[in-house]
């Protein structure tokens, strides 16, 4: 799990894994493209994620695209929801001490 935090901890990786999130599978010059690094520097950053196997390579014809593998990120998500729970709790405690309505930011209801 290790790498998994190391390779999350650098903003342009990610960015890079908001963008492969959020536009499925990118080539090297896709994702360098409205980035303010070079190419060889989001090629590092790839090699990087693909360590903590956060990203898979796929050969399309000639170019290789690269494509989100979020299960690794369970364990970062399992690993800190204990500390987001204390936090809801400490701040519930809080509203409830300052006579505030409780926060329903949570419920999809709207």
């Amino acid at each position: 799990m290790e790498t998994v935090f190391t390779a999350i901890a650098d903003p342009t990786r990610r960015q890079v894994l908001e963008r492969l999130r959020s536009e499925g599978a990118l080539s090297v010059k896709q994702l360098a493209e409205p980035m303010t690094v070079t190419r060889q520097a989001v090629t590092k950053h790839l090699d990087i994620l693909h360590k903590a196997g956060l990203i898979k390579v796929e050969r399309h014809g000639r170019e290789r695209r690269h494509r989100l593998q979020p299960e690794p990120l369970q364990a970062v998500d399992d690993w800190l929801r204990p500390y987001a729970q204390a936090w809801d709790d400490a701040f519930a405690r809080l509203r409830k001490h300052l006579g505030e309505a409780p926060d329903n930011s949570n419920n999809t209801g709207e």
